[in-house]
């Protein structure tokens, strides 16, 4: 990836239902977990190419953030976060991300609590 580069790649409001809580009863239900992401990747080659095949796959990536999660089964927003970014470095070579994930419900009061994270170098 060039050096500076500022380009792009985003999935956002990735809806993925999966056991994630520590008491006792959310063990043993499915709750949705949203995930938004921002991800470095240099556009330029896809962008000029027109290929699919130079670009960062945002469907496999959206499928391995879906099947991450199923299998975890964290009980931490923030176990998740850190495990779904090592996993998006080391699989898809992604050099920087901005992981946000929420977990809409979980507060009465709010519409929706989660955790943000930024790992690895963007420019």
């Amino acid at each position: 990836m060039a050096e500076g580069l500022v380009d792009t790649v985003l999935i956002e409001g990735l809806a993925v239902d999966t056991v994630i809580g520590v008491y006792d009863w959310e063990r043993e239900i499915t709750q949705r977990v949203l995930v938004d992401l921002e991800m470095a990747w240099d556009n330029r080659v896809p962008g000029a190419s027109d290929n699919v095949a130079d670009a960062l796959d945002y469907a496999a990536v959206s499928e391995r953030v879906s099947e991450c999660l199923q299998t975890l089964k964290p009980q931490l927003l923030e176990r998740a976060a850190e495990e779904i970014a090592a996993l998006l470095q080391s699989e898809f070579g992604v050099r920087w991300l901005r992981l946000t994930l929420n977990k809409p419900g979980a507060v009465p009061a709010a519409r929706s609590v989660g955790v943000r994270i930024e790992r690895g170098v963007r420019g």
